[in-house]
């Protein structure tokens, strides 16, 4: 990767992304108040104490310890190679529609062809253990769509997500390609036996990642893939999904976003066909074809010339959307029924969503604010527990 920013820079935006306890809500919140991430290094402990606790703010005025420093210089070596690339907050690359996210990642990791981020996208998912007409269907509809100047967007898992990404491939190098958003390191391949095809995207398509160097795929990792997949697409169509699936997480994120959503229907003796029957019910579009996807969205374009979804991107991480910057104590207490859905045991995304009946985004917002007054914290293992009250 030609380092079109500076290497003490370059080296901030990783150093902050690898940081433990610190979090992507954190690195927002530090960025809207100090700038850019290398003046989030240099400040001095009572400035950052403002915002973080007395340990974290003191570690960040140190230099990275030796297991951080390796991380970072592996980071840059892994950038060295051809058609690796890392795209910032602040990098007119990065993409745009991510910004409508309340947590778009400070950093992307990207193996492939950036100029992929430039075309319209949309998104096929669906079940891991497909039928195989579901993935004759997802390869289909892919091809059709990239050879119409669309990329396909999905997250190379087995099943649906494979043949979709395979059909894009096979549309040519005219077709619109196939951008692939990983919910593991980028230099990991999930599932094992997608490695020929992940080469294939990263010689002709693009991936992506925002976990570090060496991610494996932890479970709380693929809902924050999804909602990648979502933000990205201008629609997402499912093909086949049983009644609880990951692809109608992908679905409803969407839906909440503006997002159009598509599902072909199926057998209604087959369970992978009631999700899609699910999502038909609550408005998704019925499609049997692909044209009928691009009638939809008044598409048809070539690559490159739909107009954006979202405003240009930043000029500076300092001008990205951030969370807001608190005065004082963050609103807490009006987000008491937050806490009181939480309760006092961990719990993930889906279960508070189910107890408060909240949109993904509120949630979100009201986590991260949470998270910042220090009156709950995330987890390892993606869920939320609640803290104990300062003494």
């Amino acid at each position: 990767m030609p380092l079109t920013i500076a290497e003490d820079e370059l080296r901030a935006w990783i150093r902050l992304s690898l940081e433990p306890d610190l979090g992507a809500a954190r690195i927002r919140l530090l960025l809207s108040a100090f700038g850019m991430p290398q003046d989030i290094c240099a400040a001095s402990i009572s400035s950052l104490a403002r915002y973080l606790d007395p340990g974290l703010a003191a570690r960040l005025r140190q230099p990275p310890d030796e297991a951080l420093q390796q991380a970072i210089d592996a980071s840059l070596d892994w950038l060295a190679d051809p058609g690796h690339h890392l795209l910032t907050l602040a990098d007119p690359q990065y993409p745009h529609a991510l910004y409508e996210l309340n947590d778009p990642p400070p950093i992307l990791y990207a193996h492939g062809r950036l100029d992929i981020l430039s075309r319209p996208m949309l998104a096929i998912v669906g079940a891991r253990s497909a039928t195989p007409e579901g993935t004759r269907n997802a390869h289909a509809f892919a091809q059709h769509l990239a050879q119409q100047g669309w990329c396909v967007v999905s997250g190379l898992a087995s099943g649906i997500d494979g043949s979709a990404h395979a059909g894009a491939l096979d549309a040519g190098s005219a077709g619109g390609g196939t951008l692939a958003v990983l919910g593991t390191g980028i230099d990991r391949v999930y599932p094992p036996a997608h490695r020929a095809l992940a080469h294939r995207i990263a010689e002709h398509g693009l991936m992506l990642s925002e976990f570090p160097l060496g991610a494996q795929g932890l479970p709380f990792h693929f809902p924050q893939r999804n909602r990648l997949v979502a933000a990205l697409s201008r629609g997402v169509l499912v093909v086949e999904a049983a009644a609880r699936s990951g692809s109608l997480i992908t679905a409803r994120l969407a839906t909440e976003m503006g997002r159009e959503v598509f599902a072909i229907p199926g057998s209604i003796h087959s369970p992978l066909s009631r999700g899609c029957h699910a999502l038909i019910r609550q408005g998704a579009k019925l499609v049997e074809s692909g044209q009928d996807i691009i009638e939809e969205l008044r598409q048809g374009v070539l690559p490159g010339t739909a107009p954006p979804l979202t405003p240009k991107p930043p000029a500076s991480a300092a001008e990205a959307p951030q969370a807001a910057r608190p005065a004082g104590n963050p609103p807490v207490a009006e987000a008491a029924p937050l806490l009181q859905a939480l309760g006092y045991e961990p719990a993930d995304l889906d279960t508070l969503q189910a107890r408060t009946g909240w949109t993904i985004d509120r949630l979100m917002g009201e986590l991260t604010l949470l998270e910042l007054g220090g009156a709950l914290e995330r987890q390892a293992d993606g869920r939320y527990r609640r803290l104990p009250d300062p003494a």
